[in-house]
């Protein structure tokens, strides 16, 4: 049982809360928490994973091109000179060793194991006989990114000693922890009031210290880890869990700092989002609901408030009401670490709440977002992604030759993955709808799970069932937020009744070998509008012009054509291999301001690509563009309501 108390707020201030009623959202999962917590049964179990088509060939692509060409011993180079004072090269090695860990449980490469054990071991001899791993001189620790630098130093040895079992990692990753424990004891200093971002940066450790509470079962963790939640919810600290729970926008969680990249900034996406996974997984240890709370109902601020029609938000790196300012050009939009960890809060909450929500927003992140970060080759992945312009490469950061996205990008590729399919309980949950397979074990019985997908260029999937013997389970299918009603399920040819839990259509019966699954999802191309521009979208996928095409300005205004239900009449084609192109398709549009011109006014078909592939050969002669401006016609609409 949950309990409802809190050490963090009075009871007056948890009643008034409550009386705002702004936490909608986090009602819709909150009751499967209990369920959440009680973890898999032992019995049922995902063992493999196989993505194709499109997205697993983008994920084999940066496994191959950027995982396993990182010079991972440059990376661990910093870690042997106690010579920094404030730069972030303590972050580098942490990300890529998440990244090479996780894309290692997905494909099983030998050759990826021994090139994270080498570094594994070339990182642990690093380590002080005082348990510090980190590049900061003495005088200097605490600050800036050092403890930030720790954090993701304890989160790779402990993926190490997940897919390793070497005892070694698990006690460096404690070592670093107890060092840190008794370096704030002896300086007296409050983490929250150390590094940037209103402390942000340095409590997001509490993350890995829960991590070690479980791995360990050592009091002082979880001890170390309540007082971190406590630290940050003083007065002037960034008070995530109070803030959220009073229903604080994620862009007015502190004034508007002097210094952007300063300790009085709250508004730093990346940060504030690790934070919440932290108290996460320390709700699931202690049990206090109003952690999930305040997840749950920050995750619907970022949605609602934030996240543009690609899937992620934010502007240097900070939440800005980018949802209602996404036609604004700004500068440095969607970082490609706010895009990942932005996926990782959502992935995280599905796995709590089982709220499929979180599914649809992974989803856009994923199809549009992060696509649109790889280069077109895999060797590159950008810092920022914006909706019109062009890609370049990002910076060469602290004197080396990777910067924080390059790092952190492979992490996205690898989650897809384990959020594609998976086992809660007595249920097989079907999250993504792609080319891909799992195999699973329930009831101690082997089943196998093939999808042939051909979204979003139709709505058509099929899933074939094939247990070794019968045995009975729940297939859970997710309905996607973009699927109208027009859609239809069937098993071997009979029709199932839609009735949807938290988003999921459930299918309860014994399946037997040679079982089939039709889905006939309801997918149209369709038109979003923000202000007086409009952008293309087909399911999950958002569609650009790109001056590959050479059909015209891609900056041209322009009204897109619609039939009477607002639906465009286009459908996606796979683009040519050698375009480096996913999909193209043909938009009907009026483009410019002249209808007086010989059939001026007839609408042409415009060539747009999926956004992901657009602009991704990084050419800086090239261009592309989603969000169209539309044409005002002041005989049919007045300009007054805009």
């Amino acid at each position: 049982m949950i309990p409802e108390s809190n050490s963090y707020l009075c009871d007056d201030e948890i009643q008034r809360i409550m009386r705002l009623g702004k936490i909608l959202l986090c009602v819709i999962g909150i009751h499967a928490v209990i369920a959440a917590r009680s973890g898999t049964a032992p019995e049922n179990s995902l063992t493999r994973v196989r993505i194709g088509g499109h997205v697993g060939d983008r994920i084999d692509l940066c496994i191959r091109e950027r995982v396993m060409k990182e010079d991972a011993d440059a990376l661990v180079e910093p870690f042997r000179h106690l010579t920094e004072g404030r730069k972030w090269q303590s972050e580098f090695l942490g990300k890529w060793m998440l990244g090479a860990v996780s894309a290692y449980e997905y494909n099983g490469d030998p050759a990826l194991f021994s090139k994270i054990q080498s570094a594994a071991e070339a990182f642990m001899a690093t380590q002080h006989e005082d348990g510090y791993i980190g590049n900061y001189k003495p005088e200097d620790r605490l600050k800036s990114w050092d403890i930030w630098g720790r954090k993701y130093s304890t989160l790779a040895l402990l993926a190490y000693w997940r897919v390793s079992g070497d005892a070694r990692a698990l006690d460096a990753a404690g070592r670093v922890i107890d060092h840190l424990m008794r370096e704030l004891d002896e300086r007296g200093a409050d983490i929250s009031a150390t590094g940037n971002y209103f402390g942000m940066a340095s409590c997001s450790v509490l993350e890995p210290v829960v991590y070690l509470y479980n791995a360990t079962g050592e009091k002082r963790y979880l001890d170390f880890a309540e007082k971190i939640a406590a630290s940050m919810e003083q007065e002037g600290r960034s008070g995530l869990v109070r803030k959220a729970l009073a229903g604080v926008p994620v862009s007015r969680r502190s004034e508007y700092p002097k210094s952007w990249w300063s300790y009085d900034n709250g508004m730093k996406a990346y940060e504030m989002m690790s934070c919440y996974e932290g108290l996460v997984e320390l709700g699931k240890v202690n049990g206090d609901s109003l952690l999930f709370r305040a997840a749950e109902m920050t995750a619907a601020s970022i949605m609602s408030d934030e996240i543009n029609i690609a899937g992620s938000g934010a502007a240097f790196e900070c939440w800005y009401e980018g949802r209602k300012n996404q036609t604004l050009p700004a500068y440095h939009t969607m970082e490609t670490c706010v895009t990942f960890t932005w996926m990782q809060f959502c992935a995280r909450l599905l796995a709590l709440t089982g709220n499929s929500v979180y599914a649809d927003a992974f989803e856009r992140a994923m199809y549009n977002a992060l696509m649109a970060a790889m280069k077109d080759d895999g060797s590159q992945i950008s810092k920022y992604s914006p909706l019109e312009g062009r890609r370049t490469e990002g910076e060469h950061q602290c004197g080396m030759d990777i910067n924080c996205c390059n790092a952190n990008g492979p992490r996205a590729f690898a989650l897809i993955p384990k959020v594609a399919w998976q086992v809660k309980g007595d249920a097989v949950n079907v999250n993504l709808y792609l080319e891909s397979g799992a195999d699973v074990l329930m009831y101690g019985r082997k089943v196998s799970l093939s999808m042939h997908s051909s979204c979003p260029v139709d709505g058509n999937v099929v899933v074939e069932v094939t247990p070794e013997k019968p045995v009975r389970f729940r297939l859970n299918l997710r309905i996607p937020q973009w699927s109208g009603s027009r859609l239809s399920v069937q098993v071997n040819g009979e029709p199932v009744g839609i009735v949807l839990d938290g988003g999921y259509l459930a299918i309860d019966r014994a399946w037997k070998r040679g079982d089939v699954v039709t889905m006939d999802l309801d997918i149209r191309t369709v038109v979003e509008r923000s202000g007086f521009h409009e952008a293309v979208v087909r399911g999950p996928v958002v569609f650009a012009r790109d001056s590959r095409f050479n059909d015209g300005d891609v900056d041209e205004c322009a009204v897109i054509q619609t039939d009477t239900e607002g639906i465009v009449q286009a459908v996606p084609e796979y683009a040519p291999a050698e375009s480096g192109m996913w999909l193209t398709m043909k938009v009907p549009m009026v483009t410019g301001t002249d209808l007086e011109g010989s059939g001026a006014n007839e609408p042409r078909p415009v060539m747009f690509c999926d956004f992901g592939s657009s602009g991704n050969d990084w050419d800086p002669s090239g261009r592309y563009r989603v969000w169209i401006p539309k044409t005002l016609n002041m005989m049919k609409e007045p300009y007054r309501k805009y």
